[in-house]
C-alpha cells in the first residue's frame, strides 16, 4: 500500500505579505465611539441627611447626574418635599395604594410632575439617584423602584459611601 503525498500549495516567497487594515480600522472606530459615549467627566455632589446611614461599597463607578431621592427610616422625599412616611419596616398604609400595596401614589404624581417640568437630560431619560438608609428592608426600596419605573424612571441607582 502506497502512502499518498500531502498536498502543499506553491508559495511564491518573493512576494510581500499584504495586510488588509480596513477591517482593523473599522474595529478601532467602533471601540472609540463606544468609549466616547460611556466616558463621563462631570462630578455629582450629593448631601445626604445627617441621620441617614448609607451602605458602603468598594466599586469605583463614576456617578452621573439624575433626580435625587432620599429614603430614610422615617420618610421618602425628593428634595425637601416629603412624599410618604416610613415606619421603619414599611410605608404607612395611607401612603400606599389600596389596590396595589407596592404602588406609592404620591411618588408617582411627583415623578410625573418632575418629568414634565425638567430640562435636565438625565432626568428626562429616567435616571434616579436613590439615597437610602442601609437598615431599610429591601421590600421598602423595591416599592420605590416599582413606582418609579411605572412613572417612567426605570434607571434607579442606589448611592453608597466608599470605604
Amino acid at each position: 500500500m502506497a502512502r499518498r503525498k500531502r498536498y502543499t500549495p506553491e508559495v511564491n516567497k518573493k512576494t510581500a505579505l499584504m495586510v488588509n487594515v480596513t477591517s482593523l480600522t473599522d474595529m478601532f472606530t467602533v471601540i472609540l465611539v463606544f468609549l466616547l459615549q460611556t466616558y463621563n467627566t462631570s462630578e455629582v455632589q450629593l448631601e445626604p441627611p445627617p441621620d441617614l446611614r448609607m451602605p458602603t461599597s468598594q466599586s469605583e463607578g463614576v456617578l452621573t447626574q439624575g433626580l435625587e431621592m432620599t429614603l430614610s427610616k422615617e420618610s421618602l422625599s425628593i428634595g425637601k418635599e416629603i412624599l410618604a412616611h416610613v415606619n421603619g419596616k414599611d410605608f404607612n398604609a395611607n401612603d400606599k395604594d389600596p389596590k396595589d400595596p407596592n404602588f406609592i401614589p404620591a411618588l408617582f404624581k411627583s415623578l410625573e410632575k418632575v418629568s414634565k417640568e425638567t430640562t435636565v437630560k438625565a432626568v428626562k431619560d429616567g435616571q434616579i439617584l436613590l439615597i437610602a438608609d442601609r437598615e431599610l428592608p429591601y421590600a421598602v426600596i423595591k416599592k420605590v423602584m416599582y413606582t418609579a419605573s411605572m412613572a417612567g424612571f426605570p434607571q434607579v441607582k442606589l448611592i453608597t459611601t466608599s470605604q
